[in-house]
């Protein structure tokens, strides 16, 4: 009993997979969200997970000219704040970009003008001279400052008041959401098929629909806009629409969605379905009052698998779609966004989170049935 009661190592082995595989899905994104919710200068300094210390930066600030000095007990004196306006605390400073730390905060520094320069903490500096500050720019200050965490909706502002961006948004959603209902609703009823209707040719049809599994992307999509063109042609159909768009997809998701349901509904008791069909049920009244509620597990995953594809893809939607202004789904608005911007993290981070946020929300949705669904056909009903 003692023996049976122990947890085999194997146990702990696959728990602390699990752990490892759900920390390495979803550190990126928390990184990602972190990160397009922090102050642009403190993103390029810094990663994400310091977003909630106090970050140290370099910088310089021109102090101001002649015409601001006075006179004060015989000496020249100019006074300012290195932040003009902004935050923080300076914990060193120095007169040139070589030794931008050579003095601490509150210490005086003298130049080689024969002039005395100090920086407060709080960024309030002094600059004396026994003699008159001749015209000319104003003296350089270089100082080491921390900052204190600062997020913004700023990023995301920028990103969405886009032009064009909530046209970008409507084409990917009208693309996605019939590109995954439509395939769903054939792939039911061929998978149906194969699992309970006895026909000739089932088998060779099973490995055909295995085979197209294979098959890349890449390699038809030019053959297949080629096919679309000569038939469209024939029935005055345009070449660029939601019709071509989604009848690729619908094509190419096809062979996964059978094959998964094929599966799950095979696994389903078969005495369910002998029963309906000795109370006298067709084959049609079984399917869709039977089979298919019972392969809602199935269906939902495939369903998430399908909407990720559709709703990230850029490719099939360039070629189908096109690339103007009221036909560009916003994978491609946002790339457009970016353009020569690759350096604005800031940017990247918030445009990569927009994208993302649509299919986070139906995988969350959906995900308790994603399992269930995987497992389709792994258990036989009794």
């Amino acid at each position: 009993m003692i023996a049976a009661s122990r947890r085999s190592p194997l146990t702990f082995v696959v728990h602390l997979t699990v752990l490892a595989l759900v920390l390495l899905w979803t550190l990126p994104t928390a990184g990602l969200l972190i990160s397009s919710l922090r102050d642009k200068d403190q993103i390029s300094v810094s990663g994400w997970w310091t977003a909630l210390v106090a970050s140290r930066e370099n910088a310089v600030f021109r102090a101001p000219g002649a015409e601001a000095q006075v006179e004060e007990n015989g000496r020249y004196v100019i006074r300012g704040n290195v932040f003009d306006g902004g935050t923080g605390t300076v914990s060193a400073f120095g007169d040139s970009v070589q030794t931008p730390t050579e003095f601490k905060a509150g210490e005086t520094a003298t130049l080689p003008t024969g002039a005395t320069m100090s920086v407060a903490e709080n960024g309030d500096f002094t600059i004396s001279s026994p003699q008159p500050i001749p015209e000319g720019r104003g003296e350089r200050i270089f100082y080491t400052r921390s900052v204190p965490p600062q997020f913004t909706l700023d990023n995301y502002r920028e990103v969405l008041s886009a032009q064009g961006l909530g046209r970008s948004f409507i084409n990917s959603l009208t693309v996605a959401i019939p590109s995954t209902i439509i395939p769903i609703l054939i792939a039911a009823f061929a998978a149906y098929a194969l699992a309970w209707m006895k026909f000739p040719g089932r088998a060779l049809l099973i490995a055909l629909v295995v085979g197209l599994l294979v098959v890349p992307l890449q390699m038809s999509l030019i053959p297949l806009l080629r096919f679309y063109n000569d038939i469209g042609s024939q029935f005055g159909v345009s070449p660029k629409g939601y019709l071509g768009i989604w009848l690729a997809h619908t094509g190419f998701g096809l062979p996964l969605a059978i094959y998964l349901l094929r599966n799950y509904m095979a696994g389903l008791p078969k005495e369910i379905i002998e029963s309906a069909r000795v109370d006298g049920a067709s084959d049609f009244d079984i399917f869709v009052k039977i089979v298919l509620p019972l392969s809602f597990p199935a269906l939902a995953s495939f369903a998430i698998f399908q909407f990720l594809w559709t709703w990230n893809d850029l490719l099939v939607a360039l070629v189908f779609l096109g690339s103007g202004n009221d036909q560009l789904v916003l994978t491609g608005r946002l790339v457009n966004l970016l353009g020569s911007r690759g350096s604005d993290w800031e940017i990247l981070t918030a445009a990569a989170f927009v994208t993302i946020v649509v299919p986070l929300i139906v995988f969350f949705s959906l995900q308790r049935f994603l399992v269930r669904g995987l497992l389709a056909g792994s258990v036989k009903g009794g």
